[in-house]
């Protein structure tokens, strides 16, 4: 079964800074913007910010580490960076052997990754056909230099993976695999990550920081899966709830995801 990241939906407090941050620095385009909602994206709609009265995510509730943009070219995350040290400000840099990642906050404190993947022939394998990942230091250096002078993401930018903070690691395999159908493509200390096919990963999932209870603050509002047999899955799901375009389903942590087919 094949599948992808849709569009991440995020609940924010200010709509107007938090649109700014992901049109300036990460370099979406703004598709639509109506009362108390702004799409931006890129080729396609990537991102959905909703106005929320919410209060912030408590310190114990799941749900976003981050929402990860892959870019198509080392030159476009080199333009990403140049974007983040001239309007922003970056937490982080990791060569991860499949990819190369930069990492900051936007402003309500949600988790952002831009990477961009190394070719698949490249991505260190183990004996059983998983991938194997690490979190190494990236020299900044040499990616300012492939910077071809872009002020906006390109062409073929999409949501690569989000990564989860959850509560229990072997429950969140169960939904996500036995129940959406991905499959586990590496594991290391506290963390399990999974993809449609034989991506590195769609979705990563976390225990680092001793999450323990449902969402209920701003952050996350959905994640939503396109695959091309959305019926097999819904088939494995005990409960969900019809959408026009597709269903969702909450998982073991309050997440709830979206699944449809792409269009087009």
């Amino acid at each position: 079964m094949s599948g992808h990241v849709g569009r991440v939906a995020l609940r924010v407090t200010d709509l107007d800074r938090t649109a700014a941050f992901y049109a300036d620095v990460i370099g979406l385009e703004t598709l639509s913007r109506d009362d108390g909602r702004v799409v931006l994206g890129v080729d396609e709609p990537l991102l959905v910010l909703r106005q929320s009265d919410r209060p912030a995510r408590g310190p114990d509730e799941t749900g976003l580490f981050h929402t990860a943009f892959r870019v198509p070219s080392r030159a476009a995350l080199g333009d990403a960076l140049a974007r983040i040290e001239a309007e922003w400000r970056l937490d982080g840099a990791s060569d991860h052997h499949v990819s190369e990642a930069l990492y900051l906050r936007d402003p309500e404190d949600n988790g952002v990754e831009v990477y961009c993947d190394r070719p698949q022939a490249e991505w260190p394998t183990t004996d059983d056909g998983r991938v194997e990942m690490d979190t190494l230091p990236l020299a900044l250096d040499p990616l300012r230099d492939a910077a071809a002078g872009d002020d906006r993401a390109p062409s073929g930018t999409t949501v690569g993976h989000v990564h989860l903070e959850v509560s229990d690691l072997e429950a969140s395999r169960s939904f996500y695999a036995d129940g959406l159908g991905l499959n586990v493509r590496a594991s290391m200390s506290g963390a399990l990550f999974l993809a449609f096919g034989d991506y590195h990963h769609h979705v990563g999932a976390n225990v680092w920081n001793g999450r323990s209870t449902p969402p209920d603050g701003r952050g996350l509002a959905w994640v939503e899966l396109l695959t091309d047999d959305p019926e097999s899955i819904r088939a494995r799901l005990d409960s969900v709830t019809d959408r026009d375009d597709g269903f969702e389903v909450t998982d073991p942590d309050g997440i709830t995801i979206r699944v449809r087919r792409p269009t087009g």
